[in-house]
């Protein structure tokens, strides 16, 4: 009698404790306008990842969301239809779509 009082009495002070914690403004004021400046040059200075010259395996653990299948039929495509032309050519493999390379392309070149 007294835990399940005792649980009665604790979960409306919780919930209400997460709802004034998700509905709190988010104090901007000390996060750096640089920190955003440093994050981009870190992402621009990372290299690229050539989808004429990449294999399967190295395809399949750099990309986001490309399994085994997926790094496989990029390269049979690359070896059916000859050298990408461009990073939107991935558009024409079965299971790609964009959403999956927009998530992955700024991993992505092609030379």
């Amino acid at each position: 009698m007294r835990k399940s009082m005792l649980s009665y009495l604790l979960l409306p002070i919780f919930a209400s404790a997460s709802f004034l914690l998700s509905a709190a403004p988010a104090n901007t004021a000390s996060v750096p306008i640089s920190a955003s400046a440093e994050q981009v040059e870190m992402q621009a200075s990372q290299p690229r990842l050539d989808l004429n010259k990449a294999d399967a395996l190295t395809l399949q653990t750099t990309l986001n969301g490309i399994g085994k299948t997926k790094a496989d039929a990029i390269v049979a495509y690359r070896e059916q239809q000859g050298p990408f032309t461009s990073v939107d050519e991935l558009l024409e493999i079965k299971g790609i779509g964009k959403a999956l390379l927009d998530r992955n392309r700024d991993k992505l070149m092609v030379e």
